[in-house]
């Protein structure tokens, strides 16, 4: 087996390798999470959450409420400064740096400015994810061009993303995450550079994503979003985490959003 063969498949069984385990058993796990960028005041206090396998989750509540904190302590960009932080029946807040890797290539993340390099292809910025685990080339032709098709642009690959629309950019930096196949797929405000109509495009894309088995939480500040589909919703307000159950979900998020 080459050095780039073993790359691959320890990226896929790392946080697989107890899947008996764990399987039935939630996706995610935050408790008791803490986390502070100043010594006397918190950004999240005494966070505790669960993901089911296959969930779509809304996170959402003011700016500066903690939503972007929460996701960036699920991919590792900070570590938690308290508590327990488990994916996939792992704790990852006890990685090493050397193993944060291998628990992003289980991950996709989608920004709200995009991230991907204007001077490249739509091909290229969707292929680097996978040439850097070192997927042979022909496998790598194949997924991008699936994945392209399921986020609707098709035939598209050697358009240069400079040339694209913000909601056709968005699509290239969503088909980036999930051509990876990711256990779960992390959505920072990915409408939040686009009008209202395009908002609820990428959104019925994250929706069919979902459906296809990704475990998605979508982190949003748009209500329009909140109030158009009914799935679980969690608020984040002033660091704190409150589940909003279905029958409150509307007024929670006005009552959050507007605090």
């Amino acid at each position: 087996m080459s050095p780039n063969e073993t790359v691959v498949r320890r990226s896929k069984t790392f946080f697989r390798s107890r899947e008996g385990d764990t399987s039935q058993k939630p996706l995610l796990v935050l408790e008791d999470v803490y986390k502070y960028f100043r010594r006397d005041i918190p950004t999240l206090r005494s966070v505790n959450l669960e993901v089911q396998r296959g969930e779509f989750v809304f996170v959402t509540g003011p700016s500066g409420a903690g939503k972007s904190t929460l996701l960036q302590l699920v991919y590792r960009q900070h570590t938690i400064d308290g508590g327990r932080l488990l994916f996939s029946g792992r704790d990852i807040s006890r990685l090493t740096e050397r193993s944060i890797p291998f628990l992003r290539r289980n991950l996709g993340i989608v920004f709200q400015d995009f991230k991907i390099v204007p001077h490249w292809t739509i091909f290229e910025n969707v292929s680097v994810a996978l040439e850097i685990l070192g997927t042979p080339a022909k496998l790598v032709r194949a997924r991008v061009s699936e994945t392209l098709d399921r986020v609707g642009l098709a035939g598209r690959g050697n358009e240069r993303v400079s040339h694209l629309s913000g909601g056709e950019q968005q699509r290239v930096a969503i088909a980036r995450a999930i051509v990876t196949e990711p256990a779960l797929l992390l959505a920072d405000e990915p409408t939040g550079n686009l009008d209202p109509a395009l908002a609820i495009d990428i959104l019925t894309l994250f929706e069919e994503i979902n459906e296809s088995g990704t475990t998605v939480i979508f982190a949003t500040h748009d209500h329009s979003l909140l109030t158009t589909s009914p799935h679980r919703l969690i608020v984040i307000d002033d660091g704190r985490l409150i589940e909003a159950s279905q029958g409150l979900r509307v007024w929670s998020a006005r009552t959050q959003m507007s605090a």
